[in-house]
């Protein structure tokens, strides 16, 4: 158990956030560090060992690097439900709402970054740098997922009404 304790100050060492890491860099590194264990570690007993961290690092390889090159991307699992929680109080605080998946749901799973871009300087300058085609694809995402939220209130609020109106706009489409 001692012998093993080395590879995994390494990894924890690797994976510590710096101001010059980069997600190529790291990951070049653990792919580095990995081979190493593979050939370092081939006792009998290590295979536990072994086969544990890479069986750990290729269920997380997609996400792991993603915070060295997104600053505003929480490291930890603990960071994350820090972050979350924050952002759950500040969107009650501010419909005075306890639920938030339809506000998720209307303006994007990206609007939990929202609080962090106001912040950021030169936020005026990256919008204008923004061109007018991304612009217009956005747009139309954005006007689709209103669209969805607003035709099931509609259905809620008067579901003979809204029936009606379909089936009417189904007899104009057939005959």
């Amino acid at each position: 158990m001692a012998r093993w304790r080395k590879p995994l100050e390494h990894i924890a060492a690797l994976l510590e956030p710096d101001t010059d890491k980069t997600s190529e860099t790291v990951r070049w590194e653990m792919t580095a560090l990995l081979e190493w264990m593979k050939q370092t570690y081939t006792e009998a007993d290590d295979s536990v060992m072994v086969d544990n961290v890479l069986r750990y690092t290729k269920g997380f390889w997609d996400g792991l690097f993603t915070c060295y090159d997104e600053y505003h991307i929480p490291r930890t699992n603990n960071d994350l439900e820090q972050f979350f929680r924050q952002t759950k109080a500040d969107h009650r605080r501010i419909t005075g709402l306890r639920n938030w998946n339809t506000y998720i749901q209307r303006n994007g799973e990206m609007i939990v970054l929202i609080s962090d871009a106001l912040g950021q300087e030169h936020l005026k300058e990256r919008l204008r740098s923004v061109d007018y085609t991304s612009y217009k694809e956005r747009k139309a995402e954005w006007d689709s997922r209103l669209s969805e939220n607003v035709e099931r209130r509609r259905f809620n609020r008067n579901p003979e009404a809204y029936l009606a109106k379909l089936e009417q706009e189904w007899a104009e489409t057939c005959c």
